[in-house]
C-alpha cells in the first residue's frame, strides 16, 4: 500500500479490511457482480473495527487448522464485540 500510495503521489492512502466467512446471495446487474445478505453485513462492520493497515478477520475465518494455529504463534486474541444491526456479539481477531 505504501508503494501504491508513492506512485500515485498520495501519502494520505490508508486500507481497512474486514473478512468473513459464510454464504451469501450474488446478484449480476448491468454485467456488475454484487453480493448480499448477512455474512456481507457483518464483514461490512467488521471492516469498520479495523484500524488503518490493519485486517480484522471473525471466527468462521480462523476455524481453519491451520489459520487458527498461525493466529495462536502470533499471540493473536480474539475480542468480542457487538455489531451494529447484529444480534448479539461477535468475535474477531485483529491483524496488525
Amino acid at each position: 500500500m505504501s508503494d501504491l500510495a508513492a506512485e500515485r503521489q498520495h501519502q494520505s492512502l490508508h486500507f481497512q479490511i474486514g473478512v468473513r466467512e459464510g454464504s451469501c446471495l450474488a446478484v449480476t446487474l448491468n454485467g456488475q457482480q454484487d453480493h448480499f445478505g448477512q455474512t456481507v453485513n457483518i464483514a461490512s462492520r467488521v471492516q469498520g473495527l479495523a484500524a488503518s493497515g490493519a485486517i480484522v478477520v471473525t471466527e468462521p475465518v480462523v476455524e481453519n487448522a491451520q489459520t487458527s494455529a498461525l493466529l495462536a504463534t502470533s499471540g493473536l486474541k480474539p475480542s468480542r464485540v457487538a455489531l451494529s444491526g447484529i444480534p448479539g456479539e461477535v468475535s474477531v481477531y485483529e491483524i496488525p
